[in-house]
């Protein structure tokens, strides 16, 4: 039986043990994107949102055009002017939005990507003088 017996040599075991980090790695990684793509659309939005609130800068926008919960709205950021639009319908069920008190409309951007901004959002709103509370909630936008 001692012939069944091989010994392996310092660089065959270090490349057994890269192999087996890679199989882990890539195994992470898929899992990783598989738990990603399980995210609906509605929680994305939400993500990206929240994270826009968290670390987006305000500057001013104007107010281009509405059409029922779409809001354009265009702004600028280092000399460069910046169109976008947000659907605002799922604010319609906490506060009715009415676009006749607007006084002034704030964006938060990505300072990364200034094309990915918004104007509201759960923690945070941009359109200031917009939201009326509804009577059952009394939660502040």
């Amino acid at each position: 039986m001692p012939g069944l017996i091989t010994h392996y040599t310092a660089v065959e075991l270090i490349l057994v043990a890269l192999a087996a980090i890679l199989v882990l790695a890539l195994g992470l990684v898929g899992y990783r994107a598989w738990q990603n793509s399980r995210v609906t659309p509605e929680e994305r939005e939400r993500r990206r949102c929240a994270h826009l609130v968290a670390m987006g800068k305000i500057t001013d926008a104007m107010l281009v055009e509405i059409r029922e919960n779409l809001v354009f709205y265009s702004y600028l950021v280092r000399g460069v002017e910046y169109t976008a639009s947000q659907d605002l319908a799922r604010f319609t069920g906490e506060a009715a939005v009415d676009f006749s008190g607007v006084s002034a409309l704030s964006v938060k951007y990505d300072p990364r990507n200034p094309a990915n901004s918004i104007v509201a959002a759960e923690e945070w709103s941009g359109l200031r003088g917009a939201f009326r509370q509804a009577p059952e909630n009394h939660a502040s936008h």
